[in-house]
């Protein structure tokens, strides 16, 4: 079955960087767009960030825009976020999304907490 298995989050300093990384399973992975998903305590999941399936393209949240960079390694099956100048409103815990044959499969997510 498609798994999506992100890492790479922790606590950081205003200012600071993290890149997650988002490793897939169970799915061809170079035919699919990749989405990152973020979502802070009581507030809705927010779509931030998205690369099409050759990484030819992205788009970002204007929230995000500017210091966040998702890219692709599709010979590793894996995506990542590096995520740099972080501030406390960028803590949340951060998703990695695909829509697969007809179907929206989600990782467990990785907690990113930004301290100031």
């Amino acid at each position: 079955q498609v798994q999506l298995v992100e890492s790479g989050g922790g606590l950081v300093q205003v200012g600071g960087s993290l890149t997650l990384s988002c490793a897939g399973s169970g799915l061809t992975f170079n035919m699919y767009a990749m989405t990152w998903v973020r979502q802070a305590p009581g507030k809705e999941r927010e779509p931030i960030a998205a690369i099409s399936w050759n990484g030819g393209n992205t788009n970002y949240a204007d929230s995000v825009k500017g210091r966040f960079t998702i890219s692709r390694d599709n010979a590793k099956n894996t995506v990542y976020l590096q995520m740099n100048s972080l501030k406390p409103e960028d803590t949340a815990v951060y998703y990695c999304y695909v829509e697969a044959m007809s179907r929206a499969y989600w990782g467990q997510g990785t907690q990113v907490t930004v301290s100031s």
